[in-house]
């Protein structure tokens, strides 16, 4: 039997938030196309569970870093160690983040540096941490996990929202940046995904509204054409997509999977 092609073979992934949902349906992408991985996120036994899956499952080497991605020196103290046992990461995939919700005028300073933290300079923090290595070898891929809410307007979101743009606008700046380094920086930009985080918002309108669970989930699908929640393999297969040679020339973009709901 002729064994999978593997592209990313002897590849160094690293992928926040990488303990559950999309982050884990990227380190399975990753990992199935041969790239080593290193996942980071704050829960140790989330990550665990999920190397120890990527591990049996493709005969990767994953290794576990647990820290606060909106805290810098967290930050490079986990890539530092991962680094040293691993190599230079090639692959960075910004998918750490948080969503919260609350009226413009309750949302106040600690809300707002909250969100930003984590949405936005967790990525930044990340990116200076693995830079370096990426431009001496010529070559690596940063692939920015924004949101369609990084592209358009949402009521009761505005410091995600925020956050989200910032972080288009920061692929779009780095991408020009580093055109001419062997480095590709793009965005990927999910609607609503299956994933908890969607869970939470559904109970969060269930229990508000009154509305049943199926009402909530219509209301969330209203404006997707395809009507169905994307799901995180669909995010993962993209980013594998975009850490390939096919994509070399692919950079400074932001990729929208949200079944026609945009087409910027």
């Amino acid at each position: 039997m002729t064994k999978p092609a593997q592209p990313l073979k002897n590849r160094h992934a690293a992928v926040t938030g990488g303990g559950r949902g999309i982050g884990a349906a990227i380190a399975e992408s990753l990992a199935s196309q041969g790239a080593n991985l290193t996942l980071l996120g704050r829960k140790a036994e989330a990550l665990e569970t999920v190397a120890a899956h990527l591990r049996a499952t493709y005969d990767v080497q994953v290794c576990i870093k647990a820290a606060d991605i909106g805290d810098e020196p967290q930050v490079k103290t986990a890539f530092a160690q991962c680094m040293d046992q691993q190599g230079p990461v090639d692959i960075l995939v910004n998918n750490a983040g948080i969503a919260l919700s609350a009226p413009f005028m309750k949302s106040d300073a600690a809300f707002w540096k909250k969100i930003l933290d984590v949405d936005l300079m967790g990525a930044v923090f990340a990116a200076q941490a693995v830079l370096p290595g990426m431009q001496k070898a010529n070559w690596g891929r940063i692939v920015n996990i924004a949101s369609t809410a990084g592209l358009t307007g949402m009521a009761y979101i505005a410091a995600y929202c925020a956050a989200k743009h910032a972080m288009v606008g920061f692929t779009r700046s780095l991408a020009i940046e580093l055109a001419k380094t062997g480095v590709t920086v793009n965005a990927v930009c999910p609607g609503y995904t299956d994933t908890d985080i969607v869970t939470q918002s559904l109970d969060t309108i269930t229990a508000k509204t009154g509305r049943s669970r199926d009402e909530a989930l219509a209301q969330l699908l209203a404006h997707n054409p395809q009507g169905r929640l994307v799901q995180p393999s669909e995010v993962g297969g993209t980013v594998a997509w975009l850490c390939s040679d096919a994509a070399n020339s692919v950079t400074g973009q932001s990729i929208v999977l949200a079944g026609g709901e945009l087409m910027p």
